[in-house]
């Protein structure tokens, strides 16, 4: 993707509400060696619930999410600077005070993140990576949800949206042998009971073409 004009200015306008940039000096192997947890009650002035979105785009469903339910702090993570800044903006237009943005690598998150401090996880239409050789990049591969564990409270849950029927078998079965449990899975959302549910950039597009959406919800059971 070309670099939007006057990307760094924009970045910057968005305040508090584009919280981390990815820094380059980073890598997958170092990112979370030394911690740099973010202060979340200062951040957001209160100790609310924290919901995670993985993957934000350009910010539709997060800030939606954020109207509705306005006792729920969220943050919103998307790896693209020419992204996250059109979401930082949209929330801050809207001057919504649940929703912070942070532009780095899923993988990273535990660098920001306390351990159990997130009461759900949104993955919505993630790149599917297709191709066999890239399945350790799909977010539902055993490398993240490893790092999903550390940060889920108990009885967290993670849902999943995706119209990719590979990689929602995929997502089914790495779930499955990395000890977490399913329901409400639907096979055709959008033609099922399922209430509530806020509909993002990429929906819209897929639902428009009459193609199905996938959908789970997943957690740890405890013994």
């Amino acid at each position: 993707m070309r670099k939007k004009k006057n990307l760094d200015s924009r970045c910057a306008e968005c305040g508090g509400y584009l919280t981390v940039l990815h820094s380059p000096e980073l890598n997958s192997e170092t990112a979370c060696l030394t911690p740099e947890y973010l202060d979340i009650v200062e951040m957001f002035g209160n100790d609310n619930p924290v919901e995670l979105e993985i993957g934000c785009g350009k910010g539709q469903f997060v800030c939606e999410l954020a109207k509705r339910n306005p006792d729920i702090n969220y943050i919103a993570v998307e790896v693209t600077r020419n992204v996250v800044v059109a979401a930082a903006e949209k929330a801050r237009d809207e001057a919504l005070p649940n929703v912070r943005f942070l532009c780095v690598p899923a993988e990273y998150l535990p660098r920001y993140l306390r351990p159990a401090s997130v009461s759900r996880i949104y993955l919505n239409f993630s790149c599917p990576f297709p191709k066999s050789r890239f399945k350790n990049r799909r977010l539902t591969h055993e490398r993240f949800l490893s790092k999903y564990k550390l940060l889920m409270q108990k009885d967290a849950e993670i849902h999943q949206k995706t119209d990719n029927m590979q990689l929602f078998e995929f997502s089914i079965e790495s779930f499955s042998k990395n000890g977490f449990a399913l329901k409400n899975i639907s096979l055709d959302l959008h033609n099922s009971r399922f209430e509530g549910n806020i509909v993002t950039e990429y929906e819209n597009k897929f639902a428009s073409k009459g193609l199905p959406i996938y959908r789970l919800e997943a957690y740890i059971p405890q013994s």
